[in-house]
């Protein structure tokens, strides 16, 4: 377990590290990526670049801590899978390769099972190991790629460490005057710099020339050299700037694409020789089919020839046939017709006769009347009743006025003879 000090955030680099010689022990730039066509992890982050720095710009890179820093996740997530399953194939347990469209929470959870089927512990949430980068993901192909080490047999030995001697410094004549090799030196430095330009050969023969004759007038005049190596490598490097080549652009560059065109010509030119051959011998075998067509066509249009006779023949008496059967069907056309209007006319007639017979047989009518005839004696009966009930009221009325009318006559005579009386 790595205690979480100032420099844990660092532990993931040197894990990277310690993965990525694993990986090359396991020889994953043969077996894994080369069948996946990914490019492999550098080990220096920032290679020399071999066509100039403005093309190396533009060049995808992966560096030896390609899955501890965030550079495109989906493409580190792949790349991490890929690994993943290689390694737990090369340890022993078979593993499907993941594809593009896979879930990737499955992927995590087959790969962190093998983890633990091979013993190691795993404390982390699988949700880490979706971006593909991080310490756990250094922490799970580092395990893996143990296993696949120790399931291969390999072990770690000793470290070897050379025995160094110590050499004594020998300052050669060479290194202590500006030849001419050290002058074709920075002309290559030159030509790699400036690609589009041309050297001027007249003037480094000169210079090359002046360079020869400066040196053996050196060899003649100085026998033994009494001046300080240090001294002479600072008067070197202070005059080399200034000892550069000039080199002077060429406007004949016309010449290169002449050469070219001329090439590309000759190869034309070549090619077609070879290939003129082939097309004649297909022309050749075509027109030997197309000859063997017409004269096997010929000789079946010989033997079918009575059958096509027959055919035409069979052929006008259909069309007799079809134009009998069309004046034919016109006739029938007709009479249908007039039969559809001689059917209508007899629903029409029909119809009448049914409305007819059913007014005559329909009793519909009387029993209307009957029901009429009731109605009108239950209200007859109603009315009696209310006209005896109306008279017996009136009676009632005329009786109870009447013996009103009486009892004041009685009213008013008994009081006169009481007073006669008096």
């Amino acid at each position: 377990v790595v205690e979480r000090g100032p420099g844990a955030a660092y532990h993931m680099f040197v894990l990277m590290e310690d993965l990525l010689d694993k990986l090359k022990l396991l020889s994953y730039e043969e077996e894994a990526l080369r069948r996946h066509n990914m490019r492999p992890l550098s080990r220096c982050p920032w290679p020399a670049p071999a066509g100039g720095w403005r093309r190396w710009q533009r060049r995808p890179r992966r560096t030896v801590h390609y899955f501890a820093l965030p550079t495109n996740p989906g493409e580190q997530f792949f790349m991490f899978c890929t690994l993943a399953a290689w390694l737990i194939t090369k340890a022993g347990h078979p593993f499907e390769q993941p594809q593009e469209y896979d879930d990737p929470n499955a992927i995590i959870s087959n790969v962190l099972s093998e983890l633990r089927s091979f013993g190691r512990p795993v404390d982390f949430p699988p949700s880490k190991l979706k971006a593909g980068y991080g310490e756990q993901a250094c922490y799970v192909l580092d395990c893996l790629a143990e296993e696949a080490l120790r399931y291969t047999g390999f072990s770690w030995k000793r470290p070897a460490y050379p025995t160094e001697e110590l050499e004594e410094e020998e300052i050669t004549e060479d290194d202590a005057e500006l030849t001419l090799s050290k002058l074709e030196e920075d002309v290559v430095e030159e030509e790699s710099d400036n690609e589009d330009n041309f050297i001027d050969l007249n003037v480094l023969k000169a210079q090359t020339y002046r360079s020869d004759m400066n040196d053996s007038a050196k060899q003649e005049e100085i026998l033994q050299s009494t001046t300080d190596a240090a001294e002479w490598n600072l008067e070197v490097e202070r005059v080399l700037p200034q000892l550069k080549v000039t080199v002077k652009t060429d406007n004949k560059d016309w010449r290169i694409h002449v050469d070219q065109m001329h090439q590309h010509k000759d190869g034309i030119e070549s090619s077609l020789n070879e290939t003129r051959g082939y097309l004649d011998k297909l022309h050749n075998e075509i027109s030997r089919t197309l000859e063997k067509i017409n004269s096997r066509e010929k000789y079946i249009n010989s033997q079918l020839e009575h059958l096509v006779q027959e055919y035409r023949s069979a052929q006008a008496l259909l069309s007799e046939a079809k134009e009998k059967y069309q004046e034919g069907s016109g006739g029938v056309t007709e009479r249908i017709r007039v039969l559809s209007e001689i059917t209508e006319l007899l629903e029409r007639v029909k119809q009448e006769t049914e409305e007819k017979g059913s007014s005559m047989t329909d009793g519909a009518p009387l029993v209307k009347i009957k029901q009429a005839l009731t109605k009108l004696k239950q209200e007859t009966i109603q009315m009696d009743i209310q006209i005896g009930v109306m008279e017996h009221t009136l009676l009632q009325s005329k009786l109870k006025e009447k013996s009103n009318m009486t009892r004041d006559m009685h009213a008013t005579t008994i009081p006169e003879a009481t007073v006669g009386a008096y």
